[in-house]
């Protein structure tokens, strides 16, 4: 392995619009695309072939690898302007390599087949807006195209702070600063104190990892600041239920209201392969915190937003992740077997014979 055929295996992942590249000792180089993992025509890796990819990404950045190194996060660019999210390892003494093709461009709502009213919650004048759903779902590309909507629609200050940077900005009418965890801030926690003294609109925090993040996104939103996040769940109450659980129990009902009070929406994603098998499509879940909702989440009646969800459809442009699976079958953009594969709900086969 060497730089030149790294970086061909690289331009290859762009090409194939891939969406992950994996590189592991006794493996050759594994592309996923489409949801399927594809095995190259290239002879299996060996432990000084990782190493050398890990030690290729890491120095772009400064860093050099040593055996202590269990777990990197960091990313990688081409000199044509591609990027990915990387993520080094150990595995059984030897290093391994998962690279996330990042776009290169930021897709508007229509081009990622997204609501359009995410155009309407990226407004909120302040608050809290999180982003779910499970890893490689679409959570930083939909975040990204929400930046994009206000970075051509307003002047605001917007700052981010990513572990990595992922989507790279320019300025429009916004002004755009993007800092990264382990170069530009010690971490998430550290750089959202100090991002309240520079003067920010909105704050994008790429994850909200844990008890301190999510109260200092809470106290950025309830300092009047529009507050962007993402959390690994799978819908909105879930989401909530994270939230309240990563704090002790005597707390979780302060944070039941402090969230009630700040939180703007929930958007929760899954990819579902088209009908055709050519493209991927996301399947979203809209929550809006609407009165009705604030008050399930101060008194713990989380049971309820569902039906909530179903019945502020028309007015707020809320959907629940069953009604947009049928809305795409009834579009005939997906089969109905992966309809029944992504649902979460025990009736939805009644509700697809009520639709029909």
């Amino acid at each position: 392995m060497d730089a030149n055929v790294l970086h061909q295996i690289l331009e290859i992942a762009f090409q194939k619009r891939v969406s992950d590249l994996h590189f592991e000792v006794d493996n050759p180089p594994i592309f996923r695309g489409k949801g399927v993992l594809i095995r190259a025509k290239m002879a299996n890796l060996t432990p000084p072939d990782t190493e050398f990819i890990a030690a290729t990404v890491l120095e772009q950045s400064g860093r050099k690898l040593t055996r202590d190194i269990r777990e990197h996060d960091t990313s990688y660019s081409l000199p044509n302007g591609g990027r990915f999210r990387v993520s080094i390892f150990r595995q059984k003494g030897h290093f391994g390599i998962v690279m996330r093709v990042i776009p290169p461009h930021i897709g508007t709502f229509h081009e990622l087949n997204l609501p359009p009213v995410l155009g309407e919650i990226a407004q909120a004048p302040n608050g809290l807006v999180l982003v779910t759903g499970p890893t490689g779902n679409g959570k930083s590309t939909t975040l990204a195209s929400m930046l994009r909507f206000l970075n051509e629609q307003f002047s605001y200050n917007i700052i981010t702070i990513e572990d990595p940077i992922e989507f790279l900005f320019t300025s429009q009418k916004s002004c755009i600063i993007q800092r990264e965890v382990g170069i530009d801030t010690d971490s998430f926690n550290s750089a959202l104190k100090a991002c309240l003294r520079m003067d920010p609109d909105v704050i994008m925090v790429g994850e909200m990892r844990d008890s301190e993040t999510i109260d200092a996104c809470i106290k950025a939103a309830e300092t009047g600041h529009l507050v962007f996040s993402t959390l690994h769940t799978q819908g909105a109450v879930s989401t909530i239920n994270r939230v309240v659980g990563h704090f002790p129990p005597e707390a979780q009902e302060i944070i039941r209201q402090r969230l009630a009070d700040i939180l703007v929406a929930t958007v929760s994603l899954r990819l579902v392969k088209d009908r055709a098998g050519e493209n991927v499509l996301p399947v979203v879940e809209i929550m809006r915190a609407t009165t009705t909702i604030q008050a399930c989440i101060r008194e713990g009646r989380l049971d309820e937003i569902e039906k909530h969800i179903e019945n502020g459809a028309s007015q707020y442009q809320m959907q629940t992740l069953d009604m947009h699976l049928l809305q795409l079958y009834r579009q005939d953009l997906i089969n109905i077997e992966d309809a029944k594969r992504l649902t979460h709900s025990m009736d939805f086969e009644r509700k697809l014979m009520f639709d029909n």
